[in-house]
């Protein structure tokens, strides 16, 4: 969407969300120079996630692990 300097700051709000809204790419003319105003996509919380080492095995194993040994009360 293309628009004046003097069209966007009549209706600044109003073109921005339609721009949040619809993900276009508004385009600002001022003194012969295009200005562009881009919203920013989103990645995914999941893509951002390390990878990590985990547990191999069934998971039911550890079910039946006997932590007994390994644990101590507070002192």
């Amino acid at each position: 969407m293309k628009v004046t300097a003097s069209k966007l700051r009549e209706n600044i709000y109003r073109i921005l969300d339609e721009a949040l809204a619809t993900g276009t790419v508004i385009e600002v003319v001022r003194k012969g120079k295009v200005l562009r105003i881009v919203p920013e996509k989103r990645v995914s919380k999941l893509s951002r996630l390390k990878k990590r080492k985990a547990f191999r095995g069934d998971p039911d194993d550890i079910l039946r692990i006997d932590w007994s040994q390994n644990w101590s009360e507070l002192k």
